[in-house]
């Protein structure tokens, strides 16, 4: 998890942009194929949000320096 952190912090804002804009289509995508009962892998979505979280909060933190 930490090393998640790392990676994301090294990131330039451009790229945590699009990262977040994938992330957030593969929620999206994520909870569809949980509403068909497609998902075998619930945890996955709450991995998703986190790391959506994680670069919001990053992204505040470097709009901030």
């Amino acid at each position: 998890m930490a090393e998640k952190i790392k990676e994301f912090f090294r990131m330039p804002k451009g790229e945590l942009q699009r990262t977040l804009q994938e992330l957030r289509e593969k929620l999206r995508k994520l909870r569809f194929d949980l509403a068909a009962g497609k998902v075998k892998n619930v945890r996955e979505i709450r991995e998703t949000k986190k790391d959506i979280a994680r670069i919001e909060t990053i992204l505040k933190i470097k709009s901030a320096k």
